[in-house]
């Protein structure tokens, strides 16, 4: 079955929303947000930057990220170090390597180094909460990205609409196969609310499809290598697939190797989630059809600028969600993931 492709029109751009306690900002937004100490001044006025900057406080924050090893994850911390760079704040850096047990050693040797704060992009959302306990307890504020945790008290969070991105990926399937097909999902680490959200949106979608049958849904962790592996597996245990929903772009892109090694990759319609760059690139060779922009670049930056902003004694909003959208071959091209 040839792979049929988009008649639908993309959307223009993001929408920001704001509601009480809880804002949800594009991603364009936040980088121009981050950016806008970047103008051009006249002389006179560097002049009074230059003196705020040397009366500006040294902040030091650690930051606990989960790995370093995922794309998506190394343009996150990409970005918190750009948005460092800028505001002149030192960074302590760990990597848990996708091992819970390993990120509690992290956050418990960054609280031996007294940082202001400290950022945490979780591996395990139940795992962490001792941890940030732990925080609590030493008086330092915690922040969290991406992966929320599920409890501890967090000063703010900042990630993406999960249960959105599963729904996009569910309508578009939904919409170019014609409401009608056998379907594969790829979960990803399902002891994130991230894995579980995307999980749960995406299947929302799918049963209201009734002719839509999901005739394998496994885990992958997120991982290139095991949806590669995986996916060998169920294409060897399913003759046809009509579309391929991986939770994240690194399992998407693991699949693709198999789909294509078992000469499989005109039959099945693919989309993933992250929009990180292999994918863009598979776009437009017309090897995956579609991805859900949640840039990691601009998530690392918009969580600096919220931890310096609450050091400097200013409110910040206790949940910040930015804005997703589905990318196709349509708009791929004018898509912005990173500066």
């Amino acid at each position: 079955m040839m792979k049929k492709r988009i008649a639908a029109t993309m959307m223009a751009g993001f929408v920001a929303v704001s509601l009480a306690g809880c804002s949800i900002k594009t991603a364009t937004e936040t980088a121009k947000e981050t950016t806008q100490t970047e103008t051009a001044v006249t002389k006179s006025e560097e002049t009074t930057a230059k003196t705020d900057a040397g009366a500006r406080k040294k902040y030091v924050i650690g930051l606990a990220m989960n790995t370093q090893t995922n794309p998506f994850f190394v343009d996150v911390k990409d970005g918190v170090q750009k948005a460092a760079d800028e505001l002149g704040v030192e960074l302590y850096i760990t990597d848990a390597q996708d091992d819970p047990a390993v990120q509690m050693k992290d956050v418990e040797n960054l609280i031996t180094k007294k940082p202001d704060c400290i950022i945490i992009d979780t591996c395990d959302s139940d795992a962490i909460v001792s941890s940030i306990e732990d925080c609590n307890k030493a008086g330092i504020p915690v922040l969290t990205m991406d992966r929320e945790a599920s409890g501890g008290e967090v000063v703010s969070h900042i990630g993406y609409d999960a249960i959105k991105s599963g729904k996009l990926a569910g309508k578009f399937l939904a919409d170019t196969l014609g409401g009608k097909g056998t379907i594969v999902e790829l979960q990803g680490i399902m002891g994130t609310n991230v894995a579980q959200n995307r999980s749960k949106g995406f299947n929302e979608i799918i049963s209201q499809n009734p002719d839509m049958k999901i005739v394998a849904c496994q885990v992958a962790d997120f991982d290139r290598a095991k949806g590669m592996s995986v996916m060998e597996n169920i294409l060897q245990a399913n003759d046809h697939i009509d579309g391929l929903y991986a939770a994240n772009d690194e399992m998407l892109l693991g699949a693709l190797e198999a789909i294509e090694a078992a000469g499989r990759l005109d039959e099945i319609t693919m989309i993933g989630c992250d929009a990180i760059d292999d994918t863009i690139e598979a776009i437009k060779a017309g090897k995956v059809e579609a991805t859900i922009a949640e840039p990691p670049f601009f998530l690392g930056k918009a969580i600096l600028k919220t931890a310096y902003d609450y050091l400097e004694g200013k409110n910040v909003e206790k949940y910040v969600i930015l804005d997703n959208e589905l990318v196709t071959s349509e708009n791929v091209n004018g898509l912005v993931t990173k500066e």
